[in-house]
Formats: C-alpha cells, structure tokens, sequence
C-alpha cells in the first residue's frame, strides 16, 4: 500500500516501467501534501497570540488531518483500480461467452477507475478551501504553505480530471459516462480558479 511504503520505495514503483501506480496515485499524494501543509499552517497557528481563533483552528486542523488519510485512501484504491482495468484486459476471450464476460468486466473497471479520480478532485477542492479558510489568520511565519498547499491542490484536481478523461472515453455506457459527467465537469476549474487566487492573495500580502 502506498500509504505505508517510505518514499523512496514508492519513487522507485513510480519509476519503473510499470503500470501502478502512476498518475491517479501521484495526483492523490499531491492532495495528501496540501492537505498536510493546511495542517501544518492550522499547527503553526496556535498559542496566545491565536487564541482567540482557536476553535476555528481546531475545525481546520481537525478536516485537514482527516483529509490526509483521505486523499492517501484514494492513492491506493487508484492503484488498485487501475490494476482492475490492467486484470480486466488479460481476461480470456476465446469462445463468444467469455469474450463477452470480458467486455463487461472491462467496461465495470473502467467506470471504477473513473469513479476515484472523481472523488479526489472533491477532496482537493476541500484542501483549498480550508487553505483559503486559513488564509485570514494564519501565522504569517507560514503564510507561503498556505500556497504551497493550494498549488498540491490544483495539481492534483488538473491530473485528476485527466485521468478521468482517459477512462470516460473508453467506457460504453452512455448513462455511466452522463453520471461520472454530472459529478466532475467544471469541478477541477473551480479548484484551479480559487487555488490560483489564494496563491496570487498569499504572494501578495507577502511582497506587500
């Protein structure tokens, strides 16, 4: 499980001229980052000095930390589901029944690897949206992670959508691709709209 490995055993798969994990995987870990780095901002932002936010702070700390476990959830059922779709194509087809049998399960994978790269892009706009939550009272000592983690967020929503693109355009079912349509168009632009201009108000208030 990738949530388990050390980075250097999880680079050295990513590497490697093999097909999991790859970018589903790395889009969930940029999320796990931003989030982390929301987290580490709500952290830093404690004491006298914040006590008066502390509440807020806490809510913050509290959603960040859960969306870390999140997004690292999502790092290992993309590698998973992207296995599943691998699986589904190396079925046997060699009698009209089981070349059927292997159409649909290819088609069941597919939908299913489309469905987790859905699912991220809602959690990294939730890791903007706390970064922007943040942004107000953040210990300014750290106000640069709270671009840093809205950047993690706009990578993983942007590779998100793609890898969902790449599934969607070999699914059949015309409901299937409607559904996975219904959930995610626009979504990933929304994130990158409010993480670039949490990135332009942090740059801004430091160079001010």
């Amino acid at each position: 499980m990738i949530s388990s490995e050390t980075i250097n055993d999880y680079l050295s798969r990513l590497a490697s001229r093999q097909p999991t994990p790859g970018g589903g995987a790395a889009a969930a870990l940029h999320a796990a980052q931003g989030a982390a780095l929301v987290a580490m901002v709500a952290r830093y932002t404690t004491g006298a000095k914040y006590e008066q936010h502390a509440a807020f702070v806490n809510r913050i700390t509290s959603a960040a930390d859960h969306l870390i476990v999140e997004a690292l959830r999502l790092a290992d059922a993309d590698e998973h589901a992207f296995q599943a779709v691998i699986d589904s194509y190396k079925l046997p087809s060699s009698t009209d029944d089981l070349k059927a049998a292997r159409k649909a399960a290819i088609q069941d994978a597919l939908v299913q690897a489309a469905h987790t790269p859905a699912q991220l892009i809602k959690v990294a706009g939730e890791v903007v949206d706390l970064a922007t939550e943040i942004f107000d009272v953040a210990n300014p000592n750290v106000i640069s992670d709270v671009a840093a983690a809205a950047d993690a967020a706009r990578a993983a929503a942007t590779t998100a959508r793609v890898n969902i693109d790449i599934n969607v355009v070999a699914i059949n079912d015309a409901d299937a691709r409607s559904r996975l349509a219904e959930q995610t168009d626009g979504l990933e632009d929304k994130v990158v709209l409010a993480a670039d201009s949490l990135v332009k108000r942090v740059r801004e208030r430091i160079l001010a």
